[in-house]
């Protein structure tokens, strides 16, 4: 609903202020985000350490990239809106230009907030991660929404830009910035969650005796599989090596010992394919 673009619910001419008040409030969210991450950053550093503080800091430290990317976006898009406006409204004023292409002017609206309220919610996923509240996964897909809202901003920007103009491509290259951060979100997300499991795999502290018992007995089972299997594996090697070193051998005329030797004569022969 809060996505919803508000284009149908006030007047037309009304449009051209909606469209620069939904710029500014998009602004406002990512730079609102970007104070949050800092903020958290230093809660982090003052009260964590060891992995959670080497993985806190290593997500944050993404997810300012990504506001820093957005923020670059922002702003390419702003440049662009203006240049469409000025070369498309002939005589007629902004918000008359804006009215006109109603349509148009909604879809922008829609993808700017979408924005926004895509780095709202990526920055509450991350600030629940860090405090040990939330998933990893959250962060992930809601990183990947920003890419999605990206896309569509930069779609609606590009339907009445000129092919060649400079601003656009000025967006695209701050789209594909914002991708790149996007990617660095959930590579920074993965291995921060590997890491954390890692550690809590081997926390025994809370464990009682018995615990600490049966968890020592399927270790014991574990080790012996594992051995099973790796002997069998190197058994297969072996014989993979084996027959390798025979066809090779005909092949190349190897003796058994690897040293070369003449082909005997039967195959000397015979032609050779090739």
């Amino acid at each position: 609903q809060e996505l919803r673009p508000r284009g149908l619910d006030v007047k037309q001419e009304e449009l051209g202020d909606l469209v620069d008040k939904e710029m500014a409030a998009t602004a406002a969210a990512i730079e609102t985000a970007s104070a949050r991450i800092e903020e958290m950053l230093s809660k982090a550093r003052a009260g964590d350490t060891g992995v959670k503080l080497e993985v806190n800091e290593r997500i944050l430290g993404s997810c300012t990239g990504l506001m820093q990317a957005i923020h670059v976006l922002v702003l390419a898009s702003k440049d662009l809106q203006r240049e469409i406006v000025e070369s498309g409204r002939g005589a007629a004023s902004p918000k008359e230009f804006y009215a006109k292409n109603s349509r148009w002017t909604e879809g922008l609206i829609s993808a700017s907030k979408a924005v926004g309220w895509g780095a709202t919610v990526m920055v509450d996923a991350a600030d629940l991660v860090v405090q040990g509240k939330g998933t990893f996964e959250e962060l992930m897909v809601c990183s990947r929404e920003i890419a999605a809202s990206t896309a569509q901003l930069v779609a609606a920007s590009k339907v009445k830009a000129d092919k060649d103009s400079t601003n656009l491509c000025k967006l695209q290259q701050a789209s594909r910035g914002v991708n790149q951060a996007t990617a660095s979100v959930v590579a920074s997300t993965k291995a921060g969650k590997s890491q954390v499991e890692e550690k809590d795999s081997m926390d025994f502290s809370s464990m009682t005796l018995t615990q600490i018992k049966r968890q020592e007995m399927d270790s014991q089972v574990r080790v012996l599989e594992l051995e099973n299997q790796l002997q069998k594996e190197r058994q297969k090697l072996g014989e993979l090596r084996k027959k390798h070193y025979e066809l090779a051998g005909v092949a190349e005329g190897w003796e058994e010992d690897g040293e070369w030797c003449q082909p005997c004569s039967s195959w000397a022969a015979a032609p050779r394919k090739g």
